[in-house]
């Protein structure tokens, strides 16, 4: 079962997701989309590294997030995804030879035959006001596409907000 967790930067979303995963009682796979290119982003890392039970697996996947939950994903297996702006960032940053179209859309194709649990963790960027920049104007936009083609796809969609968590669709667990 695919789910969605929406939020702003630090409102609990990873947090949720990964009381979400504990609670599934599979197996845990945590996929990681960044990448440490400089230290704040390191520091970033190790802060989740840390927090997470020492049994679950780690996968990083900064590009090919498709292919890394069909290789991974298992009944009795949650796959916990964080996150998916950091992974919209790295494909955006690609020279623009249709990378970013290719993965969005295995992502789209690939999502609803999965078996096990999905978690998603995503930052809504879309509240604020309108990038001033070319690039950062075509990131908020594509988020914004690519959350609505999430949301009508997963069975559960999440928003979280200073640490508590709205029902969009499906039931809070």
């Amino acid at each position: 079962m695919p789910t969605l967790i929406l939020g702003g930067a630090r409102s609990g979303k990873s947090a949720l997701a990964e009381r979400l995963a504990q609670a599934s009682g599979g197996e845990v796979v945590y996929i990681a989309t960044a990448q440490a290119l400089d230290t704040e982003m390191a520091a970033r890392i190790a802060h989740h590294r840390e927090r997470r039970p020492p049994h679950w697996h780690c996968v990083e996947s900064p590009l090919a997030l498709a292919g890394t939950l069909r290789a991974h994903a298992r009944d009795g297996r949650c796959l916990l995804v964080d996150c998916l702006t950091l992974w919209l960032s790295n494909l955006l940053a690609q020279p623009d030879d249709g990378t970013f179209e290719r993965e969005r859309d295995a992502l789209l194709a690939t999502l609803p035959q999965l078996p096990g649990d999905i978690l998603l963790v995503s930052n809504e960027v879309g509240l604020g006001i309108v990038p001033l920049g070319e690039i950062t104007r075509r990131f908020v936009d594509e988020a914004g596409r690519l959350h609505q083609a999430l949301g009508a796809q997963c069975d559960r969609v999440f928003f979280v907000a200073a640490g508590l968590p709205l029902a969009l669709k499906g039931i809070l667990p």
